[in-house]
This record gives structure tokens, C-alpha cells and sequence, in this order.
């Protein structure tokens, strides 16, 4: 406020010249004053001159010339070298316990991790299982290094070992929504990953994450491959959508109301392969006698079904 004593009273004057646009030349002065030691103007005082002048102007950049040949197009997506070797669980178990002994926040911790992750993926499921056995341990803190890698796997083995351990309870709440997340993000997902998942969306109190996860991977498998309709395990999860819609999307009281609209939201996730449940959706969008949450929900369901299902001729006009 003005009322309080300003401690320093600073001052910065700068001249500069510009010649043909560039700047030729800087001078400037500083001063800093402490004035509840001063007395008009003097008392305890810094001052500092500062001089910057152009000498001269480079015409040209020179730079090393490189070998064409060592040059090449990329993505910016993280590259790791392929080994040439094969690698063995008891390298990969032995590369979890080095983790565990490992400083927490150090470089090595960070390259330990991500070569796990990289060595994961070249393991079959047998082999992954046997990991498993061996080092499903909880390190310091109790981290577990492998139910931490395991998501960033994405090979069809590692989504099959995730679905077991999930199936098993054997790790808490918080990872399993980790592992049930991840599946939205595998690059290029497998009709055996979905085969192996589909089971869960029947399990008792199955997870919002669980529904969303599935079938953002359904989505993404969908939108790499013609005619997913076609394989069964697509097939599969969409009968299992399917049955909870019971025709018509009737529900009984708010804890069905919330299921429904999570499994319409899922269906709307699954995208290419939502086609199949379009005249139920049309139904379940179209019955007045239906919560006006579940209608909207239906009619959202349709945003990633393709234009050739004709939506326009399921979906009532002026309705």
C-alpha cells in the first residue's frame, strides 16, 4: 500500500541505436537506491552501466554436412532398438528384482523400467505367467514393477495375463481400474485380446472402467480392420451389450437406470461394431415410456455407428 515505506527505489534507462533494422548498438544504465537510508538522493546506492554493440553480421550458417544415408523419416513416438537375442523369464525376473533394489527416483530406476517393458513384450504367455509366480512381489514402498510395466506391454500375451490376474483378484481395486484404462491405448489390438476380455463384462458388478476399456479397444480394433462385425469375439461382446438392453432398455429402479446408461455410453464407445444393436437403440431411444436419461443415451449411442446403418430411418423424426 502507499502508506507502507518503499525499501528500494530502482531506476533503468536504456539508449539503443538500430541501424537497417538490426540493433547496433545498447547502452544502459541502473540505479538502485535503499531508502530508509537515504536522504534526498544520496545514502546507500548501486549504479550499473551495461554496454552491448553489434561487431559483425554472419552472412552464412555453417554446419557439418551429414551422410545422407544415416538419415531417415520417423515418427515422434519413442524408438527403442530391437534385440537380436532372445530373451528369457529368468533375464526378465532378474531385471525385476534389480528394479526393486534401485533408487526410486534415479536415472537407472528409469531405464530398468522401460527395458522391462520392451523385454515383456518378446514373452510368451507361458512365459509371462511364470513371471508372474516369480515376482508378483511388492518392493519397497510396496511397488510392484511388473503390474506397473505390464500396461505399457500391449501384446496380446500381456493383455491375457492382465485379464487373469484381474479374473484372479490377486491385486487391488486401483491397479485393476490401471489395467482396465490402458486398454484404450494399445496401438494395435488383436481379436484374441478381445476374446480373452469379452468374459469380464459378465462378471457380477463388473467396473465402469471395465465396460469403457473393453470397448474402447472393440472401437480401435474395429477402426483397423474390415468387416469386424464378422469375428466372433466381437460378436461375443456385443451379444453380452445386447442382453443388458433387454429389447427395449427398460429399467426398474435407479440402480438399473445408471447400468444402462454405462452400457449404452459403452455401446457408443464400441463405434464399428455397434451396427448390429441399431434397430434396439432406435427402439430404446424411441419408447416414451423410457427415462428421458436412457433415450438421450440410446440416441448418443449412435455417434460412432457408421451413416451406412441409415440412423436418419431408425431414429423417429420429430420425436
Amino acid at each position: 500500500s502507499q502508506s507502507e515505506q518503499q525499501i528500494l527505489s530502482s531506476q533503468l534507462e536504456c539508449v539503443q541505436t538500430v541501424k537497417d533494422r538490426v540493433l547496433a548498438e545498447a547502452k544502459c544504465t541502473e540505479s538502485n537506491l535503499v531508502t530508509p537510508f537515504s536522504w534526498k538522493g544520496s545514502g546507500a546506492k548501486t549504479q550499473t552501466r551495461s554496454s552491448l554493440k553489434l561487431f559483425q553480421v554472419e552472412t552464412e550458417t555453417l554446419y557439418k554436412k551429414a551422410d545422407s544415408e544415416d538419415l531417415y523419416v520417423t515418427s515422434m513416438l519413442y524408438e527403442r532398438e530391437q534385440t537380436e537375442r532372445e530373451v528369457t523369464g529368468g533375464e526378465v525376473t532378474e531385471l525385476v528384482w534389480k528394479l526393486c533394489l534401485a533408487h526410486s527416483a534415479s536415472f537407472e530406476t528409469a531405464d530398468l523400467f522401460m527395458t522391462l517393458v520392451f523385454e515383456l513384450r518378446h514373452l510368451s504367455l507361458e512365459a509371462l505367467k511364470v513371471l508372474w509366480q516369480r515376482s508378483s512381489f511388492k518392493c519397497r514402498d510396496n511397488w510392484q514393477p511388473l503390474i506397473d510395466a505390464l500396461p505399457s506391454c500391449a501384446t496380446e500375451a500381456c493383455v491375457v495375463l492382465m485379464k487373469e490376474i484381474i479374473a484372479s483378484g490377486e491385486v487391488e481395486e486401483g491397479k485393476v481400474e490401471y489395467f482396465f484404462w490402458s486398454f484404450s491405448f494399445i496401438p494395435k489390438p488383436t481379436s484374441g485380446m478381445i476374446e480373452s476380455l469379452a468374459p469380464l463384462l459378465k462378471s457380477p458388478g463388473a467396473s465402469q472402467s471395465c465396460f469403457l476399456g473393453v470397448t474402447a479397444l472393440l472401437h480401435r480394433f474395429c477402426s483397423a480392420y474390415n468387416s469386424c462385425d464378422d469375428v466372433p469375439a466381437v460378436q461375443s461382446v456385443m451379444r453380452t451389450l445386447g442382453k443388458f438392453l433387454g429389447g427395449n432398455c427398460t429399467v426398474q429402479d435407479s440402480e438399473g437406470l445408471s447400468q444402462m446408461q454405462l452400457v449404452l455410453k459403452a455401446i457408443g464407445n464400441a463405434g464399428l461394431a455397434a451396427a448390429s444393436l441399431a434397430p434396439v437403440l432406435s427402439l430404446c431411444a424411441s419408447l416414451k415410456s423410457n427415462p428421458i436419461e436412457i433415450r438421450l443415451a440410446a440416441i448418443q449411442a449412435f455417434r460412432r455407428i457408421p451413416c451406412s446403418v441409415r440412423v436418419s430411418d431408425l431414429l423417429p423424426a420429430g420425436d
